[in-house]
């Protein structure tokens, strides 16, 4: 537990707002007998990077089919600045808070219908509408067209939640890119006009906050068995194109660099195998040191995405986030 950062040479205040957890030791034999599979499988693909066609990356037609769609799934378009913002939205019957969901897939590939079961689990245990953006992807759509159409989505649900999902509590989260995204969200609406007060808590599974590539990102290589150093390389080509890495490590382009005071409380997850373990840990320190309430879990011997594999350690961290999500609701 760290405590919260008080002005330089002043004194710090007595309450902790940060809080970090090592889980998955005792389960940690599946979590690598699983890795392996995974890796075996991959290995007959070609991996992202290789692929010249980004509609055949999309397609499906690899190792992740698309998973089936669920009935409870609703599809809206909300406004925004380039046009409609095509979201999926997902209400239990009774609704406590809305949770404003953004998807994984660098920026380049992924979509808000490519986990319906897992967000409408969620929407039931805690209690919250979900909508879960469709944002422009990359290279059709590079930077800013992402943040853009977050943004405008927020920016709608701060303005009629309550007359939408009867609820004004909001939240904000997102794996991967997608974590990226809710804090670069967040940020947006803090330097506007403060209306990112309107979100209660964010919710940020094993994100990359730092597009010039911190350590673990630069350094994993090529053996992963689900994202490495060159896939990351070749997505932020894609989203950020000929951007050189000076340019990479702007704060408006990569969160890590920015100003991350008055946003609120975090749950910040990750696993020791993931080449998003500095970028998390960096990012969740950060944001602590800022004054922010933070809670940080490393998972050990997960790789990223690893809420997507029917593993103990994925069946936990899903449990705790709905428990978060229901937590900061109230």
């Amino acid at each position: 537990m760290c405590p919260r950062g008080g002005t330089p040479g002043g004194p710090l205040p007595d309450d902790p707002v940060m809080t970090i957890a090592t889980t998955g030791q005792d389960v940690v034999e599946e979590t690598r007998a699983f890795n392996a599979r995974m890796a075996r499988i991959l290995g007959r693909f070609p991996p992202l990077h290789k692929i010249d066609d980004v509609a055949l990356a999309r397609s499906g037609d690899g190792p992740y089919p698309s998973p089936p769609l669920l009935a409870e799934g609703r599809d809206r378009t909300l406004p925004g600045r380039a046009g409609g913002v095509p979201v999926r939205v997902f209400t239990p019957p009774a609704v406590r808070g809305v949770y404003l969901f953004l998807h994984a897939g660098g920026r380049v590939v992924g979509s808000a219908a490519h986990q319906d079961q897992q967000l409408w689990d969620l929407a039931r245990g805690a209690g919250v509408a979900v909508v879960a953006v469709d944002y422009r992807l990359a290279p059709e759509n590079p930077h800013p067209a992402a943040p853009d159409d977050c943004e405008d989505a927020a920016r709608w649900l701060v303005e009629h939640a309550r007359s939408e999902f009867g609820t004004d509590r909001l939240v904000i989260g997102g794996e991967s890119s997608g974590a990226e995204l809710a804090v670069r969200t967040l940020l947006r609406l803090r330097d506007t006009d403060g209306s990112h007060r309107a979100f209660r808590g964010a919710y940020l599974a094993y994100g990359f906050y730092d597009a010039s590539l911190t350590p673990s990102a630069r350094s994993y290589g090529e053996d992963g068995p689900l994202l490495t150093t060159p896939v990351i390389r070749w997505m932020v080509g894609h989203a950020f194109p000929g951007m050189s890495p000076e340019e990479l490590r702007d704060p408006a382009v990569s969160p890590l660099y920015a100003d991350l005071h008055d946003l609120p409380r975090a749950r910040f997850v990750v696993g020791t195998r993931d080449p998003a373990l500095d970028d998390t840990t960096f990012m969740a320190a950060r944001w602590g040191a800022a004054g922010n309430e933070t809670d940080l879990e490393v998972v050990a011997e997960a790789v990223h995405g690893f809420t997507m594999f029917p593993i103990k350690v994925a069946e936990r961290e899903l449990e705790r986030g709905r428990e978060f999500v229901a937590g900061v609701v109230g």
